[in-house]
């Protein structure tokens, strides 16, 4: 099975739950940015309410350039704010220590574009669920593919029926589905996978 997909910061589980069983991921760099979606954001845990981390961007959100060109606004320090937010939120959680070092590693590395830390954190997160798919990037836009090709760059949610997990604040706000994959990494490593498949 392939699926194209655009390259999201840290996707939702509901997302790697639809590339779990992929032989080929096709990630989509020359479409263009969009915004209020997962390619610059991602919502982790929180003691009151889900938090958004946006990566800050030169020129802002609105703007109409292939997301390969897309430049992230490093004079922010945006790094430093997320990585403090992740060790604030999950440092009491049962996995978080064991992915602390090479995680804080991504988040200590400078990148110019988006869909460079983007790679790398999905290239992170491969590592961390011992998946097996290829990935491939495109060069040029492809508005249609194949219906044997599963296409998730307009879909809003990718599958709503994961099952529950435990979650580090779920005692007081109740259980929140589809936040990043950190979410489900750090409260259960050995069973991830299993979680993706439903």
């Amino acid at each position: 099975m392939s699926v194209v997909s655009p390259y999201f910061t840290f996707p939702p589980v509901s997302w790697w739950s639809r590339v779990v069983g992929a032989d080929t991921l096709i990630l989509d760099i020359a479409e263009n940015f969009q915004k209020m979606s997962y390619r610059n954001r991602y919502r982790v845990s929180g003691s009151n309410n889900p938090v958004l981390l946006s990566i800050p961007l030169v020129n802002g959100r609105d703007q109409h350039i292939p997301v390969k060109e897309v430049q992230i606004h490093n004079e922010t320090r945006w790094q430093t704010q997320h990585w403090r937010t992740l060790v604030s939120v999950y440092k009491r959680s049962p996995f978080f220590d064991h992915y602390e070092d090479s995680l804080k590693a991504l988040f200590e590395t400078e990148f110019t574009l988006l869909t460079d830390f983007n790679k790398a954190a999905l290239l992170w997160v491969k590592e961390q669920l011992k998946m097996n798919f290829t990935i491939r990037e495109t060069d040029v836009f492809v508005k249609d593919y194949p219906a044997e090709v599963v296409d998730l760059r307009k879909m809003k949610v990718f599958n709503a029926n994961l099952p529950k997990y435990y979650q580090v604040f779920e005692d007081r706000v109740g259980f929140i589905p589809d936040l990043s994959i950190l979410d489900l990494l750090f409260s259960e490593v050995p069973g991830a996978v299993d979680k993706l498949t439903g």
